[in-house]
């Protein structure tokens, strides 16, 4: 039995009665028009309109950012403190911070927040030592974890949470996810981590697009990966989302500073990976990750793409100056990606990459740090590409990851 499966035979049976089907397309969706999504409730709605009743006997500690709100826009936090009711004492922030001032790999520092009054602890980057050392002075009981993830394994969010939770774990607290719609939908693709190319953009061995909730991978982070299960774990589930292939009509609160728009969200599982190449990912644009190129690429690069005729998408050239990151001030020539239909993003963002490769080898490159490594979770890609492989089959490389991790996930699932 492989590491990443230990204890799964031992807790799915307790735990399939949560399971739903899913198909195992790798299809991203377009972003949802309205119909039955103004009956969706997060889990933070769901425990306000309970009057918060689950966490008032407790001294709480949340783990939010600026995506933490209720259906009035009002932060869970707020709204918590002005309850009366519930004795939050702290606040910890992600990565970008608690209000999200901080750019990409930056946070907010520990400071006072000036709305509450309530500390708030940086928990970017920390370890579980150090935030359960932050949860003891700060006298935590419970922690509440109430941030939306977009999808990926390299976004951190997630990471944060698993660190939470271990943290947790080690001083006996319990744990309440407050969980919040997957904006991509159910679907699963890309390859699985490799434990040994564990960063702090991929600490678990889980695929690249895994098609969960926050609700849900904290389900199986608790029974398959932390030392222990944790004393206490609950999730406050979200009410009226059946559709794991789509999103809600909620306003769109940006997850963090450069994923603008639900577009991005789709895209981001696979232009991602540009960050681990030389190419600009759009950062210093109004449309990160949408808009990707660098100095010496052509309209010859948006012509191939559309020429092999991916489904779902379109490709604009584009020019574009970054007013920060790479190429920062200096004129750019690229694609920006137009999602037009169901797409495979990961599937895409490979293409783009072998193409750009072929056409404009004097500009496409790596970091010279590796980091596609640890964006795609191992050597794979970067030597598949490096050897001339196309995009199909380094997909096709990666489907037995897909279907395993398929199988693992099941009986965590939470929605239908």
């Amino acid at each position: 039995m492989t590491g990443h499966s230990r204890r799964r035979f031992l807790t799915s049976a307790a735990l399939a009665v949560s399971a739903a089907g899913l198909s195992s397309s790798a299809a991203c969706a377009a972003p949802r028009t309205p119909d039955t999504a103004a009956q969706v409730r997060t889990g933070a709605d769901v425990l306000a309109a309970r009057n918060w009743q689950d966490i008032t006997d407790r001294r709480i500690g949340v783990v939010t950012n600026p995506t933490g709100v209720l259906a009035s826009l009002e932060h869970v936090v707020d709204a918590m403190h002005d309850s009366g009711s519930v004795n939050v004492v702290a606040v910890f922030g992600p990565e970008h911070g608690f209000r999200g001032t901080a750019q990409a790999g930056g946070s907010e520092g520990d400071y006072r927040d000036p709305r509450t009054g309530l500390p708030v602890y940086d928990a970017y980057g920390a370890d579980a030592a150090k935030l359960a050392e932050m949860f003891r002075k700060a006298g935590v009981e419970q922690v509440v974890f109430d941030i939306a993830d977009v999808g990926a394994r390299f976004y951190t969010y997630i990471w944060t949470m698993y660190t939470a939770m271990e943290a947790a774990q080690r001083v006996g607290a319990a744990f309440l996810v407050l969980d919040r719609p997957n904006p991509i939908g159910g679907q699963v693709a890309g390859p699985r981590l490799d434990p040994r190319f564990r960063s702090g953009v991929g600490l678990l061995p889980i695929v690249q697009q895994h098609g969960m909730t926050v609700g849900e991978l904290a389900r199986m982070f608790d029974r398959e990966y932390l030392p222990s299960p944790l004393p206490q774990l609950d999730v406050v589930r979200v009410e009226g989302w059946r559709e794991r292939s789509a999103g809600t009509d909620a306003p769109w609160v940006m997850p963090s500073p450069n994923m603008p728009t639900p577009d991005t969200a789709a895209v981001y599982p696979g232009t991602g990976l540009f960050e681990g190449t030389l190419l600009s990912e759009g950062r210093g644009t109004t449309r990160p990750f949408e808009i990707i190129g660098a100095p010496g690429i052509d309209w010859r690069w948006a012509e191939e793409l559309n020429a092999a005729g991916l489904e779902g998408l379109r490709f604009r050239e584009v020019s574009f100056v970054p007013t920060f990151s790479k190429h920062a001030n200096m004129p750019c020539g690229g694609v920006q990606l137009h999602p037009s239909g169901r797409f495979d993003a990961i599937h895409a963002a490979v293409a783009m990459i072998v193409t750009a490769r072929r056409l404009f080898p004097e500009v496409f490159g790596w970091r010279p740090d590796h980091m596609i490594d640890r964006l795609s979770g191992s050597d794979r890609l970067r030597t598949m590409v490096d050897a001339g492989a196309d995009a199909a089959e380094i997909v096709e490389s990666w489907q037995d990851d897909v279907a395993d991790f398929e199988r693992q996930r099941e009986p965590y699932l939470l929605y239908r």
